[in-house]
């Protein structure tokens, strides 16, 4: 009985990831209809997988009414919004909490920002944020930020696929102020960066 329970948790597992990856890598693109038998035949699974996994992935903003979701321009807004409320406090605490060790994982980020391949950017891009987020200390807006990760994700596809401007130079001066403990730059610099994130992403989807 137990090797059965962890057999479905493990088809339910790779169901999520499989369609995750679909979803974030385009394969499965916006607005695209889920249809679970078909899914279950692909992925050679029952449908109470993939069922669960469509359900954890609308939980996480991917999946809305069966449906792969269609970004608008005022889900950018929203999301966008939420994020500089939550990076922003994050960036401020950073700039009194974060230790050295964090605080040169962050620069690294920044020099494979300038040196890395895309996929490297990408991850360093992810990993910056995170390291800067954590340092709020806060749980409940870690959770938050967290449960955004998969939209935050698409976004972030944009900005550095199209090579956004000055991204990884707002990145170094976010790194020099939480270096300087200077908190209200810090917090400003982030809301800063991530207004100009989401100008941008609102500018390729128009």
């Amino acid at each position: 009985m137990e090797q059965d329970h962890g057999k479905a948790r493990s088809a339910y597992a790779q169901s999520y990831e499989v369609l995750r990856d679909m979803i974030l890598n385009g394969q499965l693109t916006q607005g695209t209809k889920l249809v679970e038998e078909k899914l279950a035949a692909e992925l050679g699974v029952s449908r109470t997988p993939i069922r669960e996994a469509i359900r954890k992935l609308e939980q996480e903003g991917l999946i809305v009414n069966k449906r792969v979701v269609k970004l608008t321009e005022t889900d950018l807004r929203n999301t966008f919004e939420l994020r500089m409320l939550l990076e922003g406090y994050a960036a401020r605490s950073a700039a009194t909490f974060l230790s050295a060790a964090e605080l040169n994982k962050l620069k690294h980020c920044v020099q494979i920002g300038r040196e890395g391949s895309k996929d490297e950017i990408m991850e360093a891009n992810r990993e910056f944020h995170e390291i800067i987020m954590q340092a709020s200390n806060n749980t409940r807006m870690i959770d938050l930020f967290d449960q955004m990760q998969s939209v935050i994700y698409l976004f972030r596809q944009k900005v550095v696929l199209h090579d956004r401007p000055f991204l990884i130079e707002e990145h170094a001066r976010i790194c020099e102020a939480i270096q300087a403990h200077d908190g209200d730059t810090a917090e400003r610099l982030m809301k800063e960066h991530l207004q100009a994130d989401l100008d941008f992403c609102l500018h390729l989807i128009r």
